[in-house]
């Protein structure tokens, strides 16, 4: 039976990923009344490397998919490729799980969603949000570009709260007054599906000396992970900055790292879906939260600028922003405007703030190359970079590694000339 979308919603969400989706689920088992809308039809498909951290698994079962997942590939860690040296590098375990998993957008988002609605949340499909209706600072409504009858309307949704999960592009950033700052690092991407005679591989790969036409040692990393479908996701990604802007062609570098991989990754065929994606990373974004509406996941900038890994995130800020609003149901007077920002730093700022750093040192001319096979020739520094890089340190972790990344994050945000989310 199809639901009808209401007029009026305690809390709309725009944009049905795995951020939107998670908030909109965890909102709607706190209590609140919950429409969930998004541009697309489901299942749609979204650019993406498809990998799963520890960090996301973690999160998917606290949402009641870990018995879904068992039945999805499960990797054992990183295979690390460059500079004449291959790591194996297991996932650290400790407080989090000790394995990831692969599964593709177009399945992972729509399976999301649909606990999003199995907890009561109301779909608003090919609902296209295109502006904001404002009264004394607060968002009251949204409007949408909908289709009806073969024609394009618009129509409004009343909400009392806000939750934007538009994506980095984020089209209802610009009537909230979201920017995003370049001048830190952010990620050019692209990716495809390729079939693949290794795609049962239980490791996921990814080649740290990333050349280019030239033979040049790009600021990036290519990837292979393993779908178990007799496919793989491939895919290239790199960083820049505005002094430094990425000079590339996505889809001819994918094509060029694939003809690089296809005989070790028995690649049979030509690429598929490829599609691309610029990203904005470690919160740098502003103006991502207003009295009543507030930005998650990728909207806010919520990507490791290390790995490009930002479906961790975007669960995690979803369950996170669901609590506050929960939390702040009952007060009218609560205002969001530096709530939401204030706990996010709180959350992922001192490991955005040293992450980027590093990430701005990654394009500078030189570095990998001079940098990359020192790391290589170790296991024990690659070990600690891939938890590390992987965000895979946790507030209940009190060891040594955990210690000196949170000392160093705060060191860092001290020298912020703007910290992350400000």
């Amino acid at each position: 039976m199809t639901t009808s979308v209401p007029a009026e919603t305690d809390v709309l969400v725009i944009g049905a990923g795995p951020a939107g989706s998670a908030a909109a689920a965890w909102a709607a088992r706190f209590g609140l009344d919950v429409v969930l809308a998004d541009t697309k039809t489901f299942p749609r498909d979204k650019t993406c490397g498809d990998g799963l951290t520890p960090r996301a698994v973690h999160e998917l079962q606290n949402l009641g998919l870990g018995d879904w997942l068992a039945t999805q590939p499960r990797n054992l860690g990183l295979r690390a490729a460059g500079f004449k040296q291959t790591l194996l590098l297991p996932w650290p375990g400790g407080t989090l799980p000790n394995y990831g998993s692969a599964v593709p957008r177009m399945e992972l988002d729509a399976k999301i969603r649909e606990v999003a609605l199995d907890s009561g949340a109301i779909p608003a499909d090919g609902y296209r949000a295109v502006d904001v209706v404002k009264e004394n600072d607060r968002v009251v409504a949204v409007i949408f570009e909908i289709r009806e009858d073969g024609k394009r309307v618009t129509k409004e949704i009343r909400c009392k709260r806000l939750v934007v999960a538009d994506g980095a592009k984020s089209q209802l950033g610009r009537s909230l007054g979201r920017e995003w700052h370049k001048d830190t690092a952010y990620g050019v991407a692209g990716r495809a599906y390729i079939d693949s005679g290794r795609s049962n591989d239980k490791w996921i790969s990814s080649h740290l000396e990333l050349r280019g036409e030239k033979n040049e040692v790009l600021s990036g990393y290519g990837w292979i992970f393993p779908l178990a479908d007799g496919e793989v996701n491939i895919g290239v990604g790199t960083l820049a900055t505005n002094k430094r802007p990425a000079d590339i062609n996505l889809r001819t570098l994918t094509e060029l790292y694939t003809k690089q991989q296809r005989e070790l990754w028995e690649l049979d065929g030509e690429l598929k879906n490829f599609s691309s994606a610029l990203l904005p990373m470690g919160g740098a974004v502003s103006n991502i939260a207003g009295k009543n509406w507030m930005f998650i996941g990728d909207a806010a900038g919520c990507v490791n600028p290390l790995n490009g890994e930002g479906i961790d995130y975007g669960l995690e800020t979803g369950h996170i922003a669901a609590e506050m609003l929960a939390d702040t149901a009952n007060n009218p007077n609560a205002d969001l405007t530096h709530l939401w920002p204030g706990e996010l730093s709180v959350q992922y700022g001192t490991a955005f703030s040293i992450a980027r750093r590093i990430a701005g040192l990654l394009t500078v001319p030189g570095f990998i190359n001079t940098f990359g096979p020192v790391g290589m020739r170790s296991k024990s520094l690659m070990t600690i970079a891939l938890r590390v890089m992987g965000n895979l340190v946790t507030e209940e972790d009190k060891d040594a590694t955990a210690k000196l990344w949170r000392t160093a994050g705060k060191f860092s945000l001290k020298l912020d000339n703007r910290p992350p989310f400000s």
